[in-house]
């Protein structure tokens, strides 16, 4: 399952990355420019630019539909 989300701000990305750790499953973002980190790494989520949409993909779809307050 695949979900567009944009993140504004540090505190966006706290607590994605807090959702992300309390899901099962494992959960991976990826860039427009072709990165990819794994959402429950801090240091890969920091290496990112979230100055566009990024793209999240995961089996949980629960975890896809809590993501609904940053999709685009």
């Amino acid at each position: 399952m695949v979900a567009f989300i944009k993140l504004e701000s540090a505190e966006d990305l706290k607590t994605f990355m807090n959702m992300a750790w309390n899901c099962e499953d494992d959960v991976g973002v990826h860039t427009t420019d072709g990165k990819i980190a794994d959402a429950k790494s801090v240091l890969g989520l920091m290496a990112l630019d979230y100055s566009k949409p990024v793209q999240v993909v995961t089996e949980n779809s629960k975890f896809i539909e809590s993501l609904e307050k940053w999709r685009v």
